[in-house]
């Protein structure tokens, strides 16, 4: 194996070969456990040290006043936050009387392994206690993905210098101590105490904790059981309080013996029903992980997994770093979203409360694409959320004066929780962003029944926003003003070429499900006159072209703007937005993260491959990616136009973006979007996959330092794996009825059983763009070969 410098680089699974207290916190991100609906960051089995302390169940959150210094019409009057709820992880282990913590004694030996095939965190531990006696401690943890509220610990002690008095404390506390955060706006609010008792109770070696919030009201449960291995002699305790249920176990250990623990957790919750259905809900759960047992638990991950893998895997030669990254990317890309289950997928996941745990743009635009083709039923349910949350998204319209559905720009239940509007209300994209994945998802799927129902409901309702919010000017062009794009360092701006593009699918894609569904159509009031409506807008659509320059323009007016003085930028100055007002931001040319460059390749089929490179050239100069969704949109791009070299630079920082701490706050949760655009760089990137208008086609283009890449596919119920090497792709159908496919513009039906070759040739790029002083990329150094 290669030393990173921190994890060790290994095909499936990241490995912390030790313990480093200062990366306590990064480490509890990288290696946390989800499934969607529950969350365990990676801290210790005996609860200290830690970073960040954090159990979430997802959309569990508290609700806490938005002030303002001076309020505004309009204006959110409360914000949503993320609660650190019940802690289940804890056993605390006590030898000869002494707390094993490793600060103290001699740590000999700790070694923690995220197992990403069999879907578990597993920990080594060799201890030396102040008194000279030696323990080794090992765990096995897991969050389930197939029981959706279960979760499992097994904690196995061996003493290693004769008998030895044994104690394991394992608890269920809530209400833990939160510690002080930065200023940085993106870390999350401090909420202390949340969680107010309802209930507590204890039988046997089960306990159960039931609490809701003060604020939102929302009701929780949180239960343990056990089973316990030792010695004769063995015996066992139970006690609990409003904030603390504990199940204490005892024995004299001798030598060549174990003492094991194998704690199951389950956990419910609810905004409407009562204490003992919730509190039922989660005793019903432990039930069900008892009678399956810790083994059936493990088979089950591995079940699941096995299957997720052999259908959605990454497999590259030539980088065995970037293997291993763009594996654990998929892994927690999985996790974000598996049984979240018509829950939100916020932008950390279940990793981490940084964003106050708000879902944005990120979860449509970047995560549901790569679930869209490996585990699409998790985008139907992600897009079965934003279709809840229809009501509170149409009232926020109508405060506004806006028709149709205004969606927020972050949220956890689906209210706006942004209170800076030229960031937040403003970036109506996201409208589209939705739409856009209602569209991706129902061509890669034919799912006919989300078309007919939600789907349509989406479509119709982000539409009718746009053509409420838009106007045609006496020469008929449809402008969309006063909104921000993608970049947040340009606000409010009239015709976001992005936006607009974008709006004009909305637009067009509305009008067709329409079409073809006219009776659900017209139970939602739609007529032959709205449709053409939207049809004529999304035609006329205004897309800004500097002719002077040959390029298009973020926005109307945006390249007559005053560049940014780059040069006068000193590194230790970025990211822009903690250094400097957003008013000199808004007015120079800078940008954030790809806007323009999102477009070339969101709305692909809208430009030529002239303009995709005079553009990509002259945004490469202003964009300074403070935000980690930035690389892996420039990394598509720069291979589509031939920079290979640069486009596997930004591959590299995108897919190592948490494993490396490149943005220095992997400790508030992982960079869910950078995380999943490694896989786009792979796929879209390198593969050249594109999906336009449900046309299936590719483009491959691998860089110099990757000398054979593989991935599969799930296209309209048929599984394809695709493989490149140097000058040559290979098409296979693994099950499913024949496929029409496009490969560098010549179309083909792949069959099952007949795989196809072709050959391919990246185009010529012109000369190598720079970026912004002190901006560029670090190039990459490929770490071994696979």
């Amino acid at each position: 194996m290669i030393a990173q410098p921190h994890f060790s680089v290994e095909p499936w699974a990241v490995t912390e070969e030790a313990l480093d207290f200062d990366m306590l916190a990064q480490s509890e991100s990288v290696l946390a456990l989800s499934n969607g609906h529950i969350g365990l960051r990676a801290n210790l089995d005996e609860g200290e040290p830690f970073g960040m302390p954090g159990t979430y169940l997802n959309a569990f959150y508290e609700v806490r006043p938005l002030p303002y210094a001076e309020a505004g019409y309009g204006y959110p009057e409360e914000g949503q936050t993320v609660v650190n709820v019940t802690n289940g992880k804890l056993v605390r282990l006590l030898v000869d009387d002494e707390p094993f913590d490793v600060r103290y004694g001699e740590l000999v030996s700790h070694r923690r392994t995220l197992d990403l095939r069999a879907g578990v965190l597993r920990r080594e531990v060799h201890w030396r206690s102040p008194a000279g006696r030696e323990v080794k401690v090992r765990s096995v943890r897991l969050v389930s993905f197939v029981h959706r509220s279960v979760a499992a610990i097994r904690y196995e002690v061996e003493p290693l210098d004769g008998e030895t008095r044994i104690v394991l404390q394992s608890e269920l506390v809530a209400n833990e101590d939160v510690p002080a955060r930065s200023e940085d706006p993106r870390a999350a609010a401090i909420l202390a105490s949340p969680l107010v008792s309802e209930s507590h109770a204890t039988h046997e070696l089960r306990a159960m904790l039931v609490h809701r919030t003060r604020e939102s009201a929302l009701r929780m449960a949180a239960g343990m059981d056990h089973e316990v291995e030792g010695p004769q002699g063995t015996v066992t305790e139970n006690e609990s309080w409003d904030d603390l249920a504990r199940v204490t176990v005892s024995a004299e250990v001798g030598h060549g013996e174990t003492l094991t623990l194998t704690k199951y957790l389950a956990y419910g919750w609810s905004s409407q029903r009562s204490m003992v259905s919730i509190r039922d809900q989660a005793g019903a759960a432990l039930a069900s992980a008892r009678r399956t047992g810790f083994a059936g638990l493990l088979e089950d991950q591995r079940g699941y997994l096995d299957d997720f893998w052999e259908r959605a895997d990454v497999d590259l030669d030539g980088d065995d770093e970037l293997q291993q990254a763009v594996r654990f990317a998929l892994f927690h890309t999985l996790q974000s979203a598996a049984r979240a289950e018509k829950r939100a997928l916020p932008a950390k996941g279940l990793t981490g409360d940084g964003y106050d745990g708000h879902v944005f743009w990120d979860t449509e635009s970047y995560v549901l694409p790569v679930l869209t083709y490996t585990a699409p039923d998790a985008v139907r349910d992600a897009l079965a959320w934003r279709h809840s949350t229809l009501d509170l998204a149409t009232e926020r319209a109508r405060t506004l004066r806006l028709e149709g559905a205004a969606f927020p720009w972050r949220t956890i239940r689906g209210h706006e929780c942004s209170a800076y509007w030229p960031a937040g209300t403003a970036a109506f994209h996201i409208n589209a962003d939705i739409s856009d994945a209602v569209l991706r998802y129902l061509n890669a799927t034919g799912d006919e029944d989300f078309a007919r129902g939600a789907g349509l409901e989406l479509l119709v309702a982000t539409a009718r926003l746009w053509r409420s919010l838009g106007h045609h000017d006496a020469r008929g062009a449809f402008h969309i003003d006063g909104v921000t794009g993608p970049d947040e360092y340009s606000a409010i701006a009239d015709d976001n070429v992005y936006t607009n593009l974008m709006a004009a699918r909305n637009l067009a894609g509305a009008a067709e499900c329409c079409a073809r569904h006219r009776r659900h159509a017209t139970a939602l009031g739609v007529d032959d006159e709205e449709m053409a409506a939207w049809r004529d807008a999304a035609a006329a659509i205004a897309v800004a072209f500097d002719d002077e320059l040959g390029v298009h323009q973020q926005s109307a007016g945006f390249t007559r703007h005053e560049r940014w003085d780059f040069d006068a930028t000193t590194p230790d100055e970025y990211p822009l937005l903690l250094h400097f007002p957003y008013f000199d931001l808004y007015r120079k040319q800078v940008v954030k993260q790809a806007d323009l460059v999102l477009a070339l390749v969101a709305c692909g089929d809208r430009f030529s491959a002239q303009e995709k490179a005079r553009a990509f050239a002259y945004y490469e100069g202003l964009t300074v990616r403070d935000s980690s969704l930035s690389a892996c949109t420039q990394a598509i791009v720069a291979a589509e136009v031939g920079h290979l070299e640069l486009a596997f630079d930004y591959f590299g920082e995108a897919a190592l973006m948490d494993l490396d701490d490149l943005e220095h706050n992997t400790r508030d949760g992982l960079h869910m979007a950078s995380l999943a655009g490694s896989w786009l760089v792979a796929v879209l990137g390198f593969g050249g996959f594109r999906d336009h208008e449900g046309a299936f086609s590719f483009a491959p283009r691998l860089p110099p330092h990757i000398e054979r890449l593989a991935f599969g596919l799930m296209l309209r119920g048929r599984r394809l794996r695709v493989e490149i090497v140097a000058g040559e792709a290979r098409y296979e159908l693994v099950d499913g009825e024949p496929l029409e496919l496009r490969h560098d513009g010549t179309a083909f039906t792949l069959e099952g059983g007949s795989p196809q070759t072709f050959p391919w040739r990246a185009p010529k790029p012109g000369a190598a763009p720079e970026q912004p002083a002190h901006r560029a990329p670090s190039r990459r150094r490929p770490r071994g070969s696979g």
